[in-house]
Formats: structure tokens, sequence, C-alpha cells
């Protein structure tokens, strides 16, 4: 019987756990199972195939079953993809010639007959209303029947799946690497971590969770079981509280707290209780958070317990009844009155802090006997700064050489994005070169020597993944910033979405822009041939799912940046229908096959934003007339309905600049501060690995590596981040 946590496995590491089982001839199912796979574009590494040849060929069946559902998913082939033009992308009609004969369908209709010829007697005619528009005219098998078989291409993808350790040291070593990361972790991940954590509250726990909103997923497991919990701030209790109450644990959005039982209550006044008790300053932490924590005192009852008497003050300095000043509030009286001086000397004891106020200080410092001070202090407690932040900062001046003006991209904690000219007045240049020397110098120290290091050359322009919110679940996912070549001829993107309560209309568009932003044309509902490509048509409603595509020759299209986006039109929002993915597909030269085909799609995303635009990435001609792909992972407000391309194109094209113009911080960099004298760079081209352990950093996982060597991948990228 399939393991319900086994899929997690599979999704975060590519691996296959050793299943158990008697031995026997499994070899010809093995087999089975890797041509089947490779239908949807994945392989069994030759030592997963080896062991699975020698296990009976039952389970060899099971696991099988098992590993082809996962992947499925991974690649977003569990769902039927139909197109709304049955031999799509051949024979797509011009935009007006496809209306005028959904027109001419509803007047030969009795039922609507009437009510077409009202409406063009005024001269508009509502397309939705049409009895062919927006719905699909044929069965799913119908359009398998209309479509060529895909002919194999060796540009096809390709992704291994590697033989792991037992189920059981597989999701131990999953739960201690989500748990424990140095960085934060995206909406998905943080749900996996939230069942890891339900698996495993009472195994093997992380020597440190150093990101505040993985502690509080994991203290509401442990919580749970009756174990101990983590908790050294007053704001840990409030971010328990929102776990326990399904809300946000990053405080960002309003949580309803629901009735918590007894037990939880008694659980979490006592964690606030013995936090203060251990250091009453940390009391003014509350004002950051002063309405949660008043709203959290309407369910805990404070009054009713009173052998927490700290826990009461909690909810006094919350109310206002009882003082504790802030840190942030002694800082901001300091820097209100431009003493610069006495800022950094407060700040120097929150290293965290200190680092997130060095552009302000060194803009308002009156002179270089100041600016020599803050540079300093940042040198003196840069040892105490998580490397996260470190590279932030790192990021953040090189980035402050621009010129004043230019535009600046802001993204919230749900990705939603926006563009501004960037007004601040300029950092002096010796003092950012300084500091960015004093940064480079204190993360050369923090990273490890790893003696060898085999490095894929396609890593070396991924952005670092400072934040796992600057990315999104899914397949061949890269951080956002991120750079990567598309190779092949066609391009195609597809978006999918399934509604959940009410009717919603997804539509997906592509908009080409030129070397200068503006805008040339686009694909879209409205515009179904154009700038070299084709539309599948239109969806207007999903409640069986629905999907839309857009094929693009590239050698066709005129303009610099292709920029593919998910527009609502209507209904329910990305974080409300009961799934909604977007991705691409490349094809080689005359490549057909069915609209959507699992082993050409080089990326499909989940789309979980609180916008009504979503932007996943952009393609971006160099050049040399190559075609490069940059990861966005933004969403815009949009309007509350009708969202169109046309609406949109000025808001897309500033966010596009910002980002592309944006230095981001890659591995590169990273691999350069490694590489010194201890340690021996040697890129791998594919072929055969060393037989010794290397550190390998890559986009996938070469076969054959020693089992001694460290492993860097997409899937935990995070790990190149110092602590």
């Amino acid at each position: 019987m399939a393991h319900p946590l086994e899929s997690l496995v599979i999704r975060h590491t590519h691996r296959l756990s050793l299943p158990e089982g008697p031995a026997g001839e499994g070899a010809a199912a093995a087999r089975q199972l890797d041509v089947a796979l490779a239908s949807v574009g994945f392989k069994l590494s030759g030592e997963l195939l080896g062991r699975l040849s020698g296990l009976a060929e039952d389970v060899v069946v099971d696991t099988a079953e098992r590993a082809l559902a996962a992947v499925g998913v991974m690649v977003g082939d569990h769902v039927r993809h139909n197109a709304y033009f049955i031999d799509f992308p051949a024979n797509v009609p011009d935009t007006e010639d496809f209306w005028m004969r959904c027109v001419a369908t509803a007047l030969a209709d009795e039922e609507s007959r009437e009510n077409v010829l009202t409406q063009l007697a005024h001269g508009v005619v509502d397309l939705l209303g049409l009895p062919t528009y927006g719905r699909y005219q044929h069965t799913y098998e119908e359009m398998l029947a209309a479509q060529d078989e895909l002919i194999a291409s060796a540009g096809d993808r390709v992704t291994v799946l590697h033989l792991g350790r037992g189920l059981d040291g597989e999701l131990t070593d999953l739960y201690l690497a989500l748990a424990g990361s140095t960085t934060p972790l995206g909406e998905e991940h943080l749900l996996d971590l939230a069942t890891l954590a339900g698996w495993g509250a009472l195994g093997r726990q992380p020597e440190s969770i150093p990101v505040r909103e993985n502690r509080a997923v994991v203290n509401a497991a442990r919580l749970a079981v009756g174990a101990g919990l983590l908790l050294d701030t007053v704001t840990d209790v409030l971010r328990l509280a929102c776990a326990l109450s399904g809300g946000d644990v990053t405080l960002r959005e309003p949580t309803r707290f629901r009735a918590l039982s007894r037990p939880a209550r008694r659980a979490l006044l006592a964690g606030l209780d013995a936090v203060v008790a251990a250091n009453p300053a940390k009391l003014a932490d509350v004002h950051a958070h002063r309405e949660p924590f008043k709203r959290l005192g309407e369910r805990l009852h404070p009054h009713e317990y009173p052998r927490w008497p700290h826990a009461a003050d909690v909810f006094a300095v919350a109310r206002g009844e009882k003082e504790a000043r802030s840190f942030d509030s002694r800082a901001e009286e300091l820097l209100g009155d431009v003493d610069v001086m006495g800022a950094v000397r407060l700040l120097s004891s929150a290293p965290g802090k200190l680092f997130r106020t060095l552009d302000l200080l060194l803009r308002i410092s009156a002179g270089q006997d100041e600016r020599d001070a803050v540079v300093a202090a940042a040198v003196r407690v840069a040892p105490e700064v998580s490397g996260r932040v470190v590279l932030s900062v790192r990021e953040h001046f090189q980035n402050r050489e621009r010129e004043t003006g230019a535009p600046r991209i802001f993204v919230n904690s749900r990705g939603r994005g926006w563009a501004a000219p960037d007004v601040r007045p300029p950092v002096p240049a010796a003092d950012r070169d300084r500091l960015i020397a004093a940064l480079d110098a204190e993360i050369r120290r923090r990273l490890p020597a790893p003696g060898r290091l085999l490095l894929d050359p396609d890593v070396l322009d991924v952005a670092l993944p400072l934040s796992g919110r600057a990315t999104a679940a899914g397949l061949g996912v890269l951080p956002r910033g991120s750079v990567s070549a598309v190779d092949g001829e066609h391009l195609r993107f597809f978006v999918y979405w399934k509604e959940a309560e009410e009717s919603t209309d997804y539509d997906l568009s592509a908009l080409v822009l030129n070397s200068d932003y503006g805008t040339e044309s686009w694909l879209s509902y409205t515009s179904l041939t154009a700038v070299g490509g084709e539309h599948s048509g239109d969806l207007t409603e999903a409640p069986d799912g629905a999907s839309e595509f857009i094929n693009l020759s590239l050698d066709r299209v005129r303009g610099t940046f292709v920029v593919p986006q998910v527009h609502i039109y209507a209904g329910e929002g990305f974080d409300d229908v009961e799934e909604s993915f977007f991705g691409f597909m490349l094809r080689d030269g005359e490549q057909k096959g069915r609209p959507f085909e699992p082993r050409t799609v080089r990326m499909k995303s989940e789309l979980r934003g609180a916008g009504r635009v979503a932007l996943p990435l952009v393609f971006r001609r160099d050049d040399d007339g190559r075609w490069h792909a940059m990861w966005l992972h933004l969403y815009l407000t949009g309007l509350s309905s009708e969202n169109r391309v046309e609406e949109h194109q000025v808001s897309v094209s500033k966010v596009v600049r910002a980002v592309v113009e944006r230095e981001h911080l890659t591995l590169r960099h990273l691999v350069g501060l490694m590489s010194d004298g201890a340690t021996a760079v040697e890129l791998w081209d594919g072929g055969p690995v060393p037989g010794e352990p290397v550190t390998y950093i890559g986009i996938e996982r070469p076969e054959g590596l020693h089992p001694d060597s460290r492993v860097i991948t997409l899937e935990n990228l995070r790990d190149v981040i110092p602590g």
C-alpha cells in the first residue's frame, strides 16, 4: 500500500525510496516502468533500475504505480489537457472569423436566435452568451484522435529518478532539511513541512530552526503530541497560535483565531509567561503586532489563569494598559533626529536590524566620519548576521550604483509586484564599495572549502534563493531573477485551472515588447493568430478543469521580450481555485503531438498569489538571436474582473524592465568566492563523473556520483546559503 508521504520524497528529492519486499524476478516490470516514465519525461537511474530488477514483480508493480502517480502531478500530466480548437496549433482561425462563426451558429439555433438578433440590433454581441463560445465542443478523446503522435526528440526533457534510502530515512532527511532551512520556505513547502512535522515531531530534530515560520509549524506538531515547545520570543507564541488556527504564520496576513482547546490555551499562556519571565524586555516585541495579540487575548482568557501573570502583561501591553517601549521606537526616534552615531550604537545590539538600516544610515550621515562609523559597525557585527541577510544586503548595494530615477521593483510576501522610479539619493561610491568588499569577505569566511567542486555551467546564472517566496512550487522552477537558456524552435505556454465553487474564467496571453519595453503586439483570445504564434482558444468556465495554450515559432517573433501572463477575467482567485498551474514546453522542428506532451515540459509551477494577473517569467532574445528565460514569479493587483492583456501593457512593461535591469546575485558569485587555492573547480560537460567524493552543484544530479559526495540541485538549492 502506498505511503501517503512517499510522493513528497519524490517531488522534493527526485529519489525513489528503496522499497521493502522479497527478492525476485522484477526485471521485466522494472523495464516497463522505465518505458512508462519516459512517456512523461522521466527515467530510472541505472542503480535504481538494477535494484528494482532484483525484487519480486508485485513489489515493482506497486512501486511503479506510486512513482507514476507522483511524477504525473509534478509535470502536470495528472489532469486532461483539452484545447478549444481540436487540432491546435493547426487551423486556428482568424479572431474575427471565429467570432462570426460563433454568431452564425447561434443564429441557426432556435433557443439563442432571438437573443442574438436583439443584441445585433444594438450593435454589440456578448460572446459569453453564444452557445459555442468558451466551452469545449469536443471530448478529450476526440481531441486525441485528431492529433498526431509525438515523435521523440533528443531535445525532450529527461529527469532522472535516483535510488533513495528506506522511506523513514528519506522522510527524516527531508523533514530536517525543511525545518532547519536557513531561508524562509514558500507557501507550498511550508505546507509540506507541516505534514512532515506531524509525522516526525517525536523523532530526530534539527540542531536549530532559525526561520521563525518554520518553528511555528514545528511547534504546532509538537503541541499535538505533547512535546516541549521551542519558544524564545512572544512572537513565537503568536505565530504558533496562527498555525493552530490555520492562519498565516508569517504574520503578514491577518488570522481569524479559532476557539482553542483548554490544553492549547494553557500551552500558549505558559509559553508567553516563560518568555517574559526570562527576559521582561521582550514585552516590547508586542508593539509590532498589537492587534493580533489583542485578538488572541480574546481567545486565551488570560484572566482565568493567575498563575501566569507575565502572560497577562503581554495583553496589557497590546491594549495600551502597560508601557513597554519597543526597540524599534527608540531606533526610529534616533533616526528621526538624524542622530547617526546614537542609532549605530543602539542598532549594533540588533545586528539584523542594523544591516537592514545601512542604506538609510549612509544616506543621512553628515560626513565621512559618520559613514566610516556605519561601515565599521557593519563589519563588526557581520559575523552575527544570518548569511541570507548578508547576501540580501550585498545584492541591495550592488544595485545602488544605478542612477536616481531608474526603475525599482517592489515585491511583497505574496509575490505581488509593482515598479516605481528609485528616488533615493545615491550612496557614496567609496562607502558602498567598502561595504560590498566587507560583505564578500564575510560570506567567503563562512563558505565551506569543498576541496573538489564539480559544477554544471547551466547553474551559474541561477539567482541565489534568498527567500523561498521568490519562487514557486513545481518542476524546473528557478528563483526570481534566474536566467536559463531556451533551446528549441517552438515555445508553448500552458495554463490549467479548475474552479472550486463558482464559475471561473482564466485567460492565457503573451505580450511582445521591443528592446525599449514598448508593446509590439500580443496573443490572446482577442488576437488568436499573431506574432508568429497561435492561441488555442478561449475557455470561460472550468467545472471539470480547463486548459489554454499559446504556441510560438521563435524565429517568427518580432520583438525582444515575450511575457506570458495569466489573467483572471472572472471568478475565483489563484488562492481560491481547486487547482491552477502554468508551464512551458519546447519542441524541435516539426515535432507535433498533443497540445500537452509531458516529456516536452521544461517548467511547471503552481499559481498561488494575491493578485489578479500572474507573470511567471519573461523570455528575452539576446543580441546573438538566442532566447533565454528569466523567472519573475510576480502577481499584479489587476482589476477586480475582466482583466485583459490590453489593460495591463504599461504596468507589465514597467515590472519586466525593473526585474530585467536589476543585477541579481547568482551562484556565479558564490562560486567565485569559493574559487581559491584550496578548491579545484571543474565544469561538468555531461560526461562521466569523478570516482572520488566531490561537491556537485547543478540543475539535476548526474548518475554515478560517489555516495559520499555533497549534491546541491534545484531541489535543495537553499543549502548553498551559509548560515
